[in-house]
């Protein structure tokens, strides 16, 4: 790691990834990822990820309707793996084109996010982009670390209700994570040294996790929200001139 990225900084940025997860049930890569790579490469940062990611995600991933979202889910789960061991060598071989694709991942997240565009997939549509939006999806979380962009505004539009969403974004983020592990053993970035990094960024996730819950109920989930894409919207747009200009 970079003389910058102390334990410090990785237990702030893990507290509060983890708060804005627990507040509105997604956020922690994003967050995690988007702040690190201003100290480390974007590979480091997503190795650091992955203990973190597959707790909070296993927590919002169990609930009573997992058994129906995992039968209609299943074709974009299954072709998150291959997209991801696809892309992982942008992710693995650092420089400046995966900090730039990690700006422009983050930048169109947060200017979806900013947008929120309603539309609603009719059943046939949803069918037949399923799998395709599975191995774009992967293709970015390998590429970037990230897992946001095509799939969370595609699970968005599939009609859910509130915690049916909620817990069909911890199934696909928990695909995603066990992918993106899986294709930086493969590259050799996922290490035991790795591992051990990892699980020690594990309590502040967690506690930032119990303490978004916690203000679920005190913060304006709308407010919120509008100042969490902003706030990557510009972060991304940062990335990215640094990793393209």
């Amino acid at each position: 790691m970079e003389q910058l990225a102390t334990p410090a900084l990785i237990g702030f940025v893990f507290l509060l990834a983890g708060a804005v997860k627990g507040l509105i049930g997604l956020g922690l890569p994003t967050i995690a990822i988007g702040l690190l790579a201003l100290a480390m490469p974007p590979a480091e940062a997503a190795a650091l990820l992955v203990l973190p990611s597959l707790a909070t995600n296993i927590l919002q991933a169990t609930g009573p309707a997992w058994r129906v979202l995992l039968r209609r889910l299943w074709p974009m789960l299954l072709m998150l793996v291959p997209g991801t061991l696809a892309g992982i060598g942008l992710l693995t071989g650092g420089g400046a084109l995966a900090l730039g694709l990690l700006g422009l991942a983050l930048a169109a997240y947060g200017g979806w996010g900013l947008l929120t565009p309603p539309f609603r997939l009719p059943p046939r549509a949803e069918r037949i982009s399923a799998a395709p939006i599975g191995l774009l999806g992967g293709l970015v979380t390998g590429a970037t670390g990230v897992f946001v962009m095509p799939v969370v505004p595609w699970l968005g539009a599939l009609g859910l209700a509130r915690d049916a969403l909620v817990q069909a974004l911890g199934i696909a983020f928990l695909a995603a994570t066990v992918a993106l592990a899986v294709a930086l053993a493969v590259q050799g970035s996922f290490t035991p040294l790795a591992a051990g990094q990892s699980l020690l960024a594990l309590p502040p996730a967690l506690a930032g996790l119990a303490l978004g819950n916690w203000l679920r109920g005190r913060i304006p989930p709308a407010l919120f929200r509008r100042i969490f894409f902003a706030s990557l919207l510009a972060l991304g747009a940062h990335l990215a001139w640094r990793g393209l200009a």
